[in-house]
């Protein structure tokens, strides 16, 4: 069956389309064109944008679920809570724990996964850790975080390398370049991130295959001094260096508007994917939640820990991000898009996502002005539609 939509302002590539027609079936776009083409169905957007669907590439949980600690169903509450806000591809995020733990939870998450009832891609799952740095473990379990351990990470990649596809570290540690060098075998997208490594260790780390930043601005270092002589530190070289995207929180708690255009500024539209970092109290705000083991207090919009000295991770759905970057930072519509679409599909590797064009996947987002979610399209299928 194919289907049409209409008056819809299409968020293309190369800009806002009023004019033309989105038609889909068998759960791929067949077709942007202005030709009146054969149709089963259509869709009237009256007005409303249409953008490819959000993709999430850092996120803990939503909707009171959490991803590390949670059994099946509850992992795919949490993946519906975000799908409804035009999130139809998501990558779930652990957190520091033990490889007993991971290894449960890669078990859970492979389960949901196959399961087929998930209403967003699940393409894999992103091990957030426990390879960190003490001194930037933020809101992580110090309990379990550790240098790499060889027969920890070599078992997971064996037992689980099917849906292990991002994996966050510190660079710095002994055994990164051996880590490194056996995650990146199996495909496995790197990202630096809980980290205190200086530019030597990045570059390192970019040699070796490392391509991300693990929330740009949160528990990564900057320079430092050495009896007089500055070292560069992971903000500076996620700023030098062209081969590094960098995830952003965009919630507007996690980065000043301001410092967001400083980051914009230098990096680019190119080089930014937006991010939720979001914990299970994402939509069920109560004054108080956990993950890893770790409490943290829901105050202004933002999980804090319970002394306030930190962040602990975001309440934010990916629309509150694209909404903060256009109305807060002042970026256009189409680039704040692309952080959330485009770039995540080109650093992941999804070729058939992140835009709307003939070939990809029919994954859709419809929002009003100000970035109300009025429709999300997962593969053809319509999982939200407000009237």
């Amino acid at each position: 069956m194919i289907t049409r939509i209409r008056n819809a302002r299409l968020i293309l590539p190369e800009g806002i389309e009023e004019k033309k027609y989105l038609y889909f079936a068998d759960g791929a776009i067949t077709a942007v064109t202005a030709e009146e083409l054969p149709f089963d169905e259509e869709i009237d957007a009256a007005g409303l944008y249409a953008a490819p669907g959000f993709i999430d590439l850092h996120v803990h949980g939503g909707g009171g679920a959490d991803f590390t600690e949670d059994d099946e169903e509850d992992i795919l509450h949490a993946i519906d809570h975000h799908a409804y806000h035009g999130t139809t591809t998501i990558y779930p995020s652990t957190v520091a724990a033990s490889c007993d733990t991971l290894r449960g939870a890669l078990r859970r998450l492979r389960n949901a996964i196959g399961s087929g009832r998930a209403l967003a891609n699940v393409p894999g799952v992103h091990l957030e850790g426990p390879y960190f740095s003490p001194a930037q473990c933020g809101a992580q379990n110090t309990d379990f975080i550790t240098p790499p351990v060889p027969q920890d990470y070599e078992s997971l990649l064996q037992e689980y390398g099917d849906v292990i596809k991002r994996w966050s570290f510190a660079p710095e540690l002994p055994g990164s370049r051996e880590f490194l060098k056996a995650v990146h075998a199996k495909g496995v997208v790197t990202s630096m991130g809980h980290t205190n490594a200086k530019y030597e260790d990045v570059l390192m780390a970019v040699e070796e295959g490392c391509t991300l930043i693990t929330h740009f601005y949160s528990c990564i270092s900057t320079i430092t001094r050495e009896k007089g002589y500055r070292k560069l530190g992971v903000m500076e070289c996620g700023y030098l260096m062209d081969e590094l995207d960098v995830e952003a929180i965009a919630d507007g708690c996690h980065i000043p508007a301001e410092l967001f255009r400083l980051l914009y500024k230098i990096k680019g539209r190119e080089h930014i994917c937006l991010v939720t970092d979001a914990l299970r109290c994402c939509g069920n705000e109560g004054e108080r939640s956990s993950t890893g083991g770790v409490a943290c207090i829901i105050k202004n919009g933002v999980a804090v820990l319970p002394d306030e000295s930190a962040f602990a991770g975001s309440i934010a759905t990916t629309d509150r991000l694209v909404r903060f970057c256009v109305e807060k930072v002042g970026i256009p519509l189409t680039e704040a898009v692309q952080m959330a679409t485009a770039n995540p599909a080109r650093v992941m590797g999804l070729a058939a996502k992140g835009k709307l064009a003939a070939g990809c996947d029919a994954d859709l987002v419809l929002f009003d002005e100000d970035i109300n979610v009025k429709r999300v399209v997962v593969m053809g299928k319509t999982i939200r539609e407000e009237v």
